[in-house]
């Protein structure tokens, strides 16, 4: 019996150390940093009535690294089906892990037998939220 306790203390000890490490840093998120919300609109004041062209639209969110924190394909559709300023199309997004790093937002777009072309809009530091309008 003594045998087994004198092992058996030393092992759950042994034990104990392997598996709680401590840690000198918290890793609590930073409660100070400011959540940022984009809002894309999209529309047009051109007169597109006849264009049958398809266009898809692409908004994204990268940061500072140019690592994609999100993205978001609409519909493709008919440059005509674009809708005016009135009717715009309007998306809202909270910055996903949000590092509080500087950011570039917008729209890639692809014309059907025409190109590929973006409209993007850099860093907005110190604001919370930001409006990227797209008059197509």
């Amino acid at each position: 019996m003594k045998f087994l306790l004198n092992i058996s203390i030393p092992s759950i000890i042994i034990m104990m150390g392997i598996s709680c490490k401590k840690h000198e840093t918290c890793d609590l998120p930073n409660h100070n940093a400011v959540q940022r919300t984009v809002q894309f609109r999209l529309y047009t004041n051109k007169d597109v009535s006849t264009d049958q062209h398809n266009v898809s639209f692409k908004l994204f969110i990268e940061n500072a690294k140019h690592e994609v924190l999100w993205d978001s394909t609409l519909a493709p559709m008919k440059e005509k089906d674009i809708p005016r300023f009135e009717d715009k199309i309007v998306v809202q997004k909270l910055v996903p892990n949000d590092d509080n790093s500087l950011l570039k937002v917008g729209f890639h777009y692809i014309i059907e037998d025409v190109g590929y072309a973006s409209h993007d809009e850099p860093d907005f530091p110190g604001q919370s939220f930001k409006v990227i309008d797209f008059n197509f």
